[in-house]
């Protein structure tokens, strides 16, 4: 696989030099400070680029070009924001760009109720905690019909760990939870939120899964014709949050995205965390189910507290947790083998450790919560030991 490692720009308290002497190969990285929605500039594709050269390695992989609310719901500037997504693909393209890894999670990124828990060994962690979560639902943001979407022992257990909360735990949940895209200077209020909600209004699963095919379908034809594979990322958590619909959570999900724009440049970023937090999900097998079309990986873990969906889980170290990590290399590894006998272009997947444990002196250096240099590093440093050793192994390969 390609090593890779996300990296959001100048503002990166972790530099993409540190991220050469971990091992990193290439970089995942996009432009945060455009809007949503709006083209790419050539200007800024051409700056990023050069910044990452300029600490020794390559821009290999864009997450994300963001989906705008307009295209989810189709309202609005939706098809505006359609065709600046396909003239970004033409000019990432232009500039030597082959990957782009996108999420159609309404309103809400990757979702944790604490950013920096804190593990039986002093590391920090991402946590989602259901409870709290459901606390932040119903007490804080004060959603309309929001007790109905949760069991009466989850109502009763959020009302009372509500009623002890301390204001600063109050006002942590409301930001961690409001907040956007990671790398983003984006994020909702409370009553930004709720209006956000709002303008779902009538949008079901059926219809979001039509929207997301109907986005496809403009998109993905160029992406082929420039020689860009697009990769649809897991919901995080999978499950539905805030009554709202989430769409790309099971391997039905994916199965039915995938059948529905059936070409190869049409994919999708296996992210074994997004993906592990529900006990159904096989990634082992989802791994060789999908194989010919994951365009990018995301290798991390996570432990569940139970195997209920949805439960409280929190990121645990890259080879603990409940994914069996040599199994998903080995498959990758296995279909890499395959797609280079098939002379694709594409034999090699970019991989990125994914998020990480605040280790060592990563808990002073104040990074973005979940991409710590030391975490990340160490993850890298593993799975690079299992994928060169089942190569040696399985194909005689040097890695």
């Amino acid at each position: 696989m390609r090593h890779t490692w996300r990296w959001f720009g100048p503002i990166d308290k972790v530099s993409v030099r540190d991220a050469a002497q971990a091992g990193a190969e290439g970089i995942v990285s996009a432009l945060h400070h455009i809007a949503t929605g709006d083209l790419w500039p050539e200007d800024e594709i051409a700056r990023r680029h050069d910044a990452i050269r300029a600490g020794g390695l390559v821009w290999d992989v864009v997450e994300s070009i963001p989906v705008s609310e307009d295209i989810k719901t189709q309202t609005g500037d939706w098809k505006r924001h359609i065709a600046n997504w396909q003239e970004t693909l033409r000019r990432l393209s232009a500039s030597g760009i082959r990957t782009v890894c996108y999420n159609f999670m309404p309103i809400l990124d990757w979702t944790r109720t604490d950013l920096r828990w804190e593990t039986g060994h002093g590391a920090k962690a991402m946590r989602f905690d259901l409870v709290d979560f459901a606390a932040f639902d119903i007490h804080i943001l004060n959603r309309p019909e929001a007790a109905a979407d949760y069991p009466d022992w989850l109502t009763d257990e959020a009302a009372r760990r509500f009623s002890g909360m301390e204001d600063a735990k109050i006002a942590a949940l409301g930001k961690n939870i409001g907040a956007g895209l990671p790398g983003s200077a984006d994020g909702y209020t409370l009553e930004q939120l709720l209006e956000k909600l709002r303008s779902y209004q009538g949008v079901n699963r059926e219809r979001l899964q039509q929207n997301l095919v109907d986005f496809l379908s403009e998109v993905a034809p160029v992406a082929q014709q420039v020689g860009i594979n697009i990769c649809a990322h897991g919901d995080d958590p999978p499950w539905s949050l805030l009554g709202l619909p989430r769409i790309l959570s099971t391997e039905a999900d994916y199965a039915h995205m995938l059948d529905a724009v059936d070409i190869r440049a049409n994919g999708v970023t296996l992210c074994t965390g997004s993906l592990g937090a529900r006990p159904d999900n096989d990634l082992p097998f989802l791994a060789k189910r999908f194989a010919d079309r994951i365009h990018f990986v995301h290798l991390r873990n996570v432990t569940r507290d139970t195997d209920t969906v949805p439960c409280s889980f929190f990121e645990d170290e890259h080879l603990e947790g409940g994914t069996d990590m040599v199994a998903v290399i080995a498959a990758l590894i296995t279909e890499e083998a395959k797609r280079r006998k098939e002379g694709r272009e594409d034999h090699q997947i970019p991989m990125r450790p994914d998020h990480g444990q605040e280790i060592l002196d990563d808990l002073t250096r104040g990074a973005q919560p979940g991409y710590p240099a030391i975490g990340r590093l160490k993850g890298l440093a593993e799975l690079r030991g299992i994928e060169r050793t089942l190569s040696h192994a399985q194909y005689g390969l040097g890695g």
